[in-house]
């Protein structure tokens, strides 16, 4: 009797256990950061206009001159002077100053070519 009863107390902790495993494991995995690589995405759009890489130069974005551009709020370096959507995911880009792009940049280890 006694031993059918560690048996059992066995089965229900080894069972415990993977359940608990299982749910960390599903959890980590949902609150990944995004990786836009594995994003599906139409050919060639990580290669767009409005993706800048190395010395950003805020003014040569601001092609009308008012001061104001489109950034992305979670791919940093997307920025057009028109209104759009991120090549990379998709968002909306939102309207900033080009104070506030610069600060952005710089606040997520961007460079940006001083004017």
């Amino acid at each position: 009797m006694k031993t059918r009863l560690n048996k059992t107390l066995q089965v229900g902790i080894l069972a415990s256990g993977i359940i608990v495993l299982s749910i960390f494991t599903s959890c980590n995995q949902d609150n990944k950061t995004p990786d836009h690589g594995s994003m599906n995405m139409e050919k060639g759009q990580t290669n767009s206009a409005i993706v800048h890489e190395g010395m950003i130069d805020l003014m040569a974005i601001d092609k009308n001159k008012d001061g104001m551009v489109y950034q992305d709020m979670m791919d940093w370096n997307v920025i057009s002077d028109e209104p759009g959507k991120c090549p990379l995911c998709k968002m909306e880009l939102k309207e900033v100053t080009l104070d506030e792009a610069k600060e952005n940049l710089i606040k997520n280890d961007f460079q940006v070519k001083d004017n």
